[in-house]
């Protein structure tokens, strides 16, 4: 036997010992995050700001169509000069304009929203997870609900373990 094949037959037996020594878990994250009272809260003030917003929207869309609705009516009988027609079409598409930056603000709106009411709530749950990983001797905690674990034992799930870390 030449000296690379041993040096090789004893890399792979190292490896494979080093591999047997490691501890795996994973979590349903997305369970665990719908169990948790301030992601519930959280979420309630972010449905009640979305809808505050889309109220507010639809109200804007309203008044857009109303006065499009007039805008034809008074074409159509005469009662306004073409030049007139000109400026009030353009106000309307100005105000058109203005919707659609209210429709993206009100996305960033909900977004920055969501992001301050659960990013707490994340990093509280990530060292929960750091701590049982830590507490157990975990290697890898993978989460499930990511697509990203393949196979798993149920006697590996450590979501109780976060669970009772967080108090719930």
């Amino acid at each position: 036997m030449k000296i690379s094949q041993i040096l090789l037959i004893a890399f792979c037996i190292g490896t494979s010992l080093s591999l047997s020594a490691q501890k795996f878990g994973y979590i349903n994250s997305q369970t665990l995050l719908s169990e948790l009272p301030e992601v519930k809260a959280a979420d309630a003030e972010i449905q009640a700001l979305q809808t505050q917003l889309e109220k507010k929207g639809q109200m804007m869309v309203q008044e857009l169509e109303t006065k499009y609705k007039e805008l034809q009516k008074r074409e159509a009988s005469g009662e306004i000069s073409p030049k007139a027609l000109e400026d009030e079409a353009s106000k309307l598409k100005l105000q058109e304009a203005e919707l659609g930056k209210f429709e993206q603000e009100m996305q960033k709106q909900v977004l920055a929203k969501r992001q301050e009411k659960l990013q707490p709530v994340i990093d509280k749950v990530n060292n929960a997870i750091k701590m049982v990983a830590t507490d157990n001797q975990f290697t890898y905690i993978f989460d499930s609900s990511a697509g990203i674990l393949l196979y798993a034992q149920e006697s590996m799930d450590v979501t109780s373990l976060v669970k009772s870390k967080l108090g719930i």
